[in-house]
């Protein structure tokens, strides 16, 4: 079985919705970052064996993205690809699927990554293709983030399920006012500089930073905000909003970056896909990242990062809990190494995009911190989560 290796890894700033990306489409974004990550790599777009890519809106705004990506990046039209829909955990299940691939002999260079263009999502006008004789016309909003199995909003569910570990309202504010500080103080050391590909806002001028990011952020602010959406807990400063934005990865066969003379980022040691209840996405990372620690005989105590998807704060609360089980020291440590450089609260959550954002935040400081495993994880989809353990 061959080993799987990260050559390379970037991503676009991250947009707010209507803000400096709105002007692109989830697929330009995906092919700016897919042609960016092979140039800085120097690896030829004809060297690509096969491509796939995420995006949890894809009904709504696209059809084949990966198929249109590998056009825009300038990938022969002979090459495969694969579109994958796994809600927020897309483009972690791609790299997943990826590695599968090249573990097996079947591919030796895949990019991987997903894509969101909350800002160019349509509204939905159903029943109406056929005709509409007389009264009011309904028209949907994907955007109100809804689940759409029990009709059963989102941000209330996690919520609810949040006051059920314990994790409080005030807690998830203190937990955002972290990522904020957190992301700053990273930015402003230079941190976010190896994985950013700078393209042209709205406005013309070069976006080099991810625009949900507040400095001025304090408690005060995040306690003074209310609910949305029923919720006991989530108000719009504990969670992010909606955004776009795309990221990538190249993986090869270790090989394969010996043949090219590569040095990897990191190694993909091991994947994992996890599934429960409706209400389960609060702590489906958590097991997540259990379940691929037991593929690659490892433990918590293993782990020198985590990166755990802020869909909400509640999200990497819950399952560092979780995964502590009950161990108060063990608990402590686990947050303490969790979005060290700041999560999706505060640099948004671009839904198809942020599996293969939180890989690569662990893959980098992984080798900041000077090597180690660490273990990256996001919910979606209603109960679902993905999880990857790399190697750095």
């Amino acid at each position: 079985m061959n080993r799987v290796v990260i050559v390379e890894a970037l991503r676009t700033p991250f947009g707010k919705f209507g803000g400096g990306l709105a002007k692109y489409s989830a697929v330009d974004l995906g092919g700016i970052v897919a042609q960016a990550a092979l140039q800085r790599a120097t690896v030829p777009p004809e060297d690509v064996d096969e491509t796939f890519f995420g995006s949890a809106l894809l009904v709504a705004a696209t059809s084949v993205a990966a198929r249109q990506i590998n056009f825009k990046a300038g990938i022969p039209a002979s090459t495969p690809s694969l579109t994958i829909d796994r809600a927020c955990c897309s483009s972690m299940t791609c790299i997943g699927l990826a590695a599968l691939k090249i573990r097996a002999g079947e591919v030796g260079v895949a990019l991987a990554g997903g894509i969101e263009s909350a800002s160019q999502t349509p509204f939905l006008m159903k029943g109406i293709r056929w005709g509409h004789r007389r009264g009011d016309f309904t028209v949907e909003d994907p955007m109100q983030i809804r689940n759409p199995i029990n009709g059963a909003p989102v941000a209330r569910v996690t919520g609810e399920a949040a006051l059920k570990f314990g994790v409080t309202r005030e807690e998830q504010d203190e937990w955002a006012l972290r990522s904020h500080q957190a992301y700053f103080k990273a930015y402003d050391s230079g941190v976010y500089d190896e994985e950013l590909v700078h393209l042209d806002g709205a406005d013309q001028e070069a976006l080099r930073l991810d625009e949900p990011p507040r400095r001025n952020v304090s408690i005060d602010k995040l306690n003074s905000l209310e609910t949305v959406y029923g919720s006991p807990t989530v108000t719009p400063g504990n969670a992010p909003g909606l955004n776009d934005g795309a990221a990538v990865a190249l993986l090869m066969a270790d090989e394969e970056a010996k043949r090219r003379d590569k040095q990897p980022l990191g190694e993909i040691v091991s994947h994992a896909q996890v599934s429960g209840e409706l209400d389960s996405s609060v702590y489906m990372p958590g097991l997540a990242i259990l379940t691929a620690l037991k593929k690659a005989g490892l433990s918590t105590d293993d782990l020198t990062c985590i990166e755990i998807n802020e869909a909400f704060a509640a999200m990497p609360l819950v399952s560092t809990k979780y995964m502590a089980d009950g161990d108060a020291q063990r608990l402590d440590r686990l947050r303490s190494i969790t979005n060290v450089n700041g999560g999706a609260v505060a640099i948004g959550h671009p839904t198809g995009a942020s599996g293969a954002r939180v890989v690569m935040a662990l893959v980098r400081e992984l080798r900041r911190q000077g090597g180690g495993y660490g273990a990256a994880a996001i919910c979606g989809g209603y109960g679902q989560a993905d999880a990857v353990v790399v190697r750095v």
